[in-house]
């Protein structure tokens, strides 16, 4: 088998619909890690709030990006992991238990009791997208994270559901069969955006994630190195790209140029004497205004929208539990100031959170509003790491045996 072969059977593709942009990702997996390959993006108005609006839009935007990244790759990609976010996503805890049938906790009696703590009532309209493990209890003790190989009669889970609207999903996946692709699995938005830009130590401390994309802040939450809280709040960059097109009366795509290239979250990062020309609408001649004007609009939209977030944070009694304070990825939060107006608004460390964690072609991904597709990929290689490495074997095996051969013939070759 070459080893451009070998590549195209261990592909690994991210599949992000974002409000405003669809980004799709190639990349090769083996037992040393991801490299990326290909990158391909499209814009569209097929998505709002997370919830696909225009199905023909989608597909068509989705088969653009596919394409673009299946040119820079040289690859066919065929199956893709693919991101499911919006406000139709609720999220629960449930527990379970279960008797461990050897005495020894093993990887069995925890399938069960997970099975056992999902065993619950979920109306018809929902769809389970992860159940994830919080913590175990093994006969009343707590707060072990993995009893594998401990001793007990009683094992109990805590467990974090992720549900979504079936209908929404659906729609969503509509999409992306048109578009002649298989689904290797849903994953939720900021599930993968925090897998692209956590630590475990962060993780561990306790640290929340907020994803700003272009219709949504989706937030999750991680304490003790689990998942503990979802949300979505249906504001984003649009929101800060419309305020400066009314605030400066320009046109929506000059407005988002300009928010990218000029603005600051804080206006005092800009000078007092600074200037920018503004395209103006109906054709009227360009305009020059103060930068500090295009900055006001941003500030009063950023303290908003992190207000928001901090409401949802200090409702679900987080404050103070968070040792790692607050990342922030997605393209909104590329706006310069916003992490600095993080800081005093939430009273906590503020980073903004770019992926990691990948090679080949990843500068090319290395922006926050890579995060999620980025992260996609981080899940997918994860649950399938072991037949990457079991198809990375067998192909050493056969290669050996390849050259084994050729040396032998050779040395014929050169006896007669």
């Amino acid at each position: 088998m070459s080893t451009h072969n070998m590549k195209a059977q261990n592909l690994i593709c991210g599949l992000d619909i974002g409000t405003t942009k669809v980004a799709f990702v190639i990349a090769s997996a083996s037992s040393n890690g991801l490299e990326i390959l290909g990158l391909g993006q499209a814009t569209h108005m097929g998505v709002r709030h997370g919830v696909v609006v225009n199905i023909e839009a989608t597909t068509e935007a989705i088969k653009k990006a596919r394409e673009e990244a299946e040119l820079m790759s040289g690859l066919r990609a065929e199956k893709v992991w693919f991101s499911v976010g919006g406000t139709h996503i609720q999220s629960f805890d449930s527990n379970g238990m279960v008797a461990v049938r050897n005495r020894e906790v093993t990887k069995e009696d925890i399938e069960r009791v997970v099975e056992a703590a999902k065993a619950i009532a979920i109306p018809s309209d929902r769809q389970v997208l992860h159940v994830l493990p919080k913590d175990f209890k093994l006969d009343g003790q707590e707060g072990i994270a993995d009893p594998r190989g401990m001793s007990g009669v009683r094992l109990e889970a805590s467990v974090h559901i992720i549900t979504g609207n079936r209908a929404i999903i659906q729609n969503a996946v509509r999409c992306v069969e048109r578009a002649n692709l298989e689904i290797s699995g849903l994953v939720l938005t900021q599930l993968a955006s925090s897998l692209a830009v956590l630590s475990s130590d962060e993780k561990n401390l306790g640290v929340s994630v907020i994803d700003i994309g272009g219709g949504t802040c989706e937030i999750i939450t991680y304490l003790r190195n689990s998942v503990t809280h979802t949300a979505c709040i249906p504001v984003g960059g649009n929101n800060f790209t419309h305020d400066v097109a009314l605030g400066l009366r320009t046109t929506q795509i000059n407005a988002e140029a300009i928010k990218h290239k000029e603005g600051y979250a804080l206006p005092d990062m800009a000078g007092d004497d600074e200037s920018i020309e503004v395209e103006s609408v109906g054709g009227r001649s360009p305009r020059t205004v103060a930068r500090s004007s295009l900055c006001r609009v941003l500030e009063a939209r950023a303290e908003e929208t992190l207000k928001l977030i901090q409401k949802e944070i200090e409702n679900k009694g987080f404050v103070g539990k968070l040792g790692s304070g607050i990342v922030i990825t997605g393209g909104g939060a590329e706006l310069r100031g916003l992490v600095e107006m993080g800081d005093f608004i939430f009273d906590m460390p503020v980073r903004l959170g770019l992926p990691v964690r990948a090679g080949g072609l990843a500068d090319i991904v290395g922006g926050a509003s890579f995060s999620t597709v980025v992260g996609l990929l981080n899940y997918g290689y994860e649950k399938e790491r072991h037949e990457i490495i079991e198809r990375e074997g067998s192909f050493d095996v056969s290669a050996r045996v390849s050259d084994f051969g050729r040396r032998l013939k050779d040395f014929f070759a050169r006896a007669l």
